[in-house]
Parts: structure tokens; sequence; C-alpha cells
């Protein structure tokens, strides 16, 4: 899925189209063959999704930091909390039934 993702990123910004112009007019002004093109257009793209997942990285450090300075709770935070709430409802919930018992 992460494929599909990244290359809908890909095509979303143009990057496929332009890449195939860069070459379709390399291969048009005679500085690369027809059949060397191909090879070329998947090594763009190659280093254009390395680059891709270079980005990817650098934003998802930057959000992890920007979020530890704003002291977020994590996911996990989050979920230890809401465990306890449960916990803690459940032994409200006994307390009240043994309290309508007196």
């Amino acid at each position: 899925m992460f494929e599909t993702v990244k290359k809908a990123m890909l095509v979303g910004l143009g990057v496929q189209e332009k890449m195939r112009e860069y070459v379709d007019d390399l291969v048009k002004k005679g500085e690369v063959s027809k059949e060397q093109s191909g090879s070329l257009f998947k090594d763009l793209m190659s280093t254009a999704e390395k680059n891709m997942e270079g980005l990817d990285k650098t934003w998802k450090e930057m959000i992890q930091s920007t979020m530890e300075r704003m002291n977020l709770p994590t996911r996990e935070d989050m979920e230890n909390l809401e465990k306890k709430v449960n916990a803690l409802s459940r032994r409200v919930a006994k307390l009240d039934k043994q309290g309508e018992g007196e």
C-alpha cells in the first residue's frame, strides 16, 4: 500500500510527467538514444522515489520532534490512560452497587 501512495504522490506532484518530458527532450536532441531512454527514465524515477523517501523520513522526524517539544501525549500514553479510566469506571460502578445494597 505504501508503494501505491508513494507513486500517487509522485504522479500528483507531476514528477513522472516531467521526467518523461525531460527524457523525450534528450532523445529529440540526440543526447540519448530511444533504447537508452527507458533505462534513463527508470533511473530518474528511482532517484525521485529515493528522494521522496528521504523527504518522508525528514518530515516524520520534524513532526516527532515538534510533538515532543509540545509535550503532547503519544498514542501509547492515550491508550494507557484509557485503560486506567476504564478500570476506575469499573471500580466506581462496583462501589455504587455496594452502596445501593446498604
